[in-house]
């Protein structure tokens, strides 16, 4: 559903003023996606795969008009994981390098003695003549907490300049978290040091293992650079403050900062610094940040929190926020500024937004995993304030139905043409698809949802959660299941789709 209900976010009144005004609408029904009453690292490894949200009762409105149209392209898949040393459940944004390798990370890998301490990065190899099968090598296995290093990646893939690849796990690394009863650490960073010589063995190195308390624990989602080589991430947890975001994980998340070494001189550290410490529902503010931050123009951060934000019904701990962190122009603190709290019932709005947005001539374009009319998640807009004074306005661009445009949407991404893409679940065959958002042709004009391919299911891929242009502008990406390997559902597969 492609609508222009417009919501503008004002800290003295939270709840926020619909143009035109809210009404209230019959009861529609009861959402159920999954909750937090299970196994605390099932659930968020889970939600770094394929993001679902806790058991929230909705309410509906009927806000606009349908408009979708369907272009089915045609896909490949290129690597079925099969559930043993090359991993399952593939994870986060994947990369390209300069010939055109392929570069990703799994969650898991088998065997495994607990799944705090696996996963794997992977290379996947283009066939030297076209048509032919891709080459899938195992980079890295992860030894976890117990061996000091990382486990269990909760987020994607960035490269460097030399080709060096970055990225999280949530668990691992020497910090002292333990979670009912087991040592599992904090979680880490790290990065995979490319050989000097094509072919030659590449070296993972922990570049930081949170500490947790008023350290970070738990990143998730993707790193960025910044001009001057510094690394920016989110941490679920820790960081010191809030109290109502998890009641296994202590804390309400930050983010962080790591700048490299001055020096290149053996044994050189790379130095962390907690930006800001998130503080939770009972402060307005929001927890659960998300990784995958966005810069703009001056070097403030912007992105969002699964968590957090207005105390609204039916969202537990809040429904999520929109944030920006302002540099100080002399090196100081950094300043949070909320541009925007998610509402969801009874003001039709989304609730728990993924994180990854875009930000576009000061817009902040982004996707919320439910809310909207069908309980089922938005695509959204946030347009400043004319001189950066008042509110942020908030536009739903596209509401899931649950129909033929699936459910649960995942990040947006910008294609070549500069239209959106993503990915959503459910769907007409179940197993989800990849859609396209084409902007208005002219001020008031409504987006258009185009459906670009549905997923079939095993041996094809189900549920796509990272989606990423290559060579000849050709779409790639990973499904969390589905293809040909053995585990329940299918281990996950790498696709491809012609532009």
């Amino acid at each position: 559903m492609d609508i222009g209900l417009e919501r503008r976010y004002d800290r003295a009144n939270p709840r926020g003023s619909c143009l035109p005004p809210a009404r209230r609408y019959s009861r529609k029904g009861l959402f159920l996606a999954m909750t937090r009453k299970v196994m605390p690292f099932q659930y968020l490894v889970g939600l770094a795969a394929r993001p679902v949200f806790c058991t929230i009762v909705l309410f509906a409105a009927i806000v606009g008009l349908v408009s979708t149209a369907s272009a089915q392209a045609s896909e490949t898949v290129l690597y079925s994981f099969q559930g043993g040393s090359d991993g399952y459940v593939p994870v986060g944004s994947i990369a390209f390098d300069k010939a055109g390798n392929l570069y990703g990370a799994t969650t898991y890998t088998s065997p495994c003695v607990t799944s705090f301490q696996c996963g794997s990065v992977y290379e996947l190899s283009p066939p030297p003549q076209q048509g032919g099968a891709w080459t899938q090598t195992t980079l890295y296995t992860f030894q976890g907490h117990s061996k000091g290093d990382g486990g269990a990646p909760t987020g994607g893939l960035i490269q460097d300049a030399a080709g060096n690849l970055y990225g999280v796990t949530g668990y691992g690394g020497t910090g002292p978290c333990i979670l009912l009863g087991t040592p599992t650490g904090c979680g880490a960073v790290y990065e995979m040091i490319r050989p000097a010589q094509p072919g030659g063995v590449w070296k993972e190195k922990v570049l930081y293992s949170f500490l947790g308390n008023q350290d970070g624990q738990f990143p998730f989602g993707d790193l960025v650079f910044d001009k001057q080589g510094n690394l920016y991430g989110a941490t679920w947890f820790g960081g010191g403050k809030g109290d109502t975001c998890n009641s296994l994980y202590p804390y309400c998340g930050t983010i962080f900062q790591l700048s490299p070494p001055r020096t290149t001189h053996k044994g050189s550290a790379w130095t962390e610094k907690v930006l800001y410490s998130f503080q939770g529902l009972d402060a307005g503010d929001g927890g659960e940040p998300n990784g995958g931050l966005v810069f703009d123009e001056s070097g403030n951060i912007y992105g969002t929190t699964s968590v957090g934000g207005s105390n609204v019904p039916l969202c537990n701990n809040g429904c999520g926020t929109a944030f920006e962190l302002v540099r100080s122009p002399k090196g100081g603190p950094w300043t949070e500024q909320l541009l925007y709290s998610f509402l969801n019932y009874p003001d039709d709005d989304g609730a728990r937004p993924n994180g990854n947005p875009i930000l576009i001539n000061g817009t902040f374009y982004g996707t919320t995993l439910g809310g909207g009319e069908d309980e089922v998640g938005t695509v959204f807009s946030l347009t400043p304030p004319p001189q950066n004074e008042g509110a942020w306005t908030e536009t739903l661009i596209h509401v899931f139905t649950r129909g033929d445009d699936g459910a649960s949407p995942s990040a947006l991404i910008v294609g070549p043409d500069r239209k959106f893409y993503g990915s959503s679940g459910s769907g007409p065959s179940r197993y989800g698809l990849i859609y396209r958002m084409d902007p208005p042709k002219q001020k008031g004009d409504a987006w258009k949802f185009v459906t670009a391919y549905n997923f079939t299911g095993p041996p094809d891929g189900v549920y796509a959660v990272a989606l990423k242009f290559g060579k000849n502008n050709t779409l790639y990406g990973t499904t969390s299941y589905g293809g040909t390997g053995s585990c329940n559902g299918g281990c996950g597969t790498v696709f491809e789709i012609a532009h």
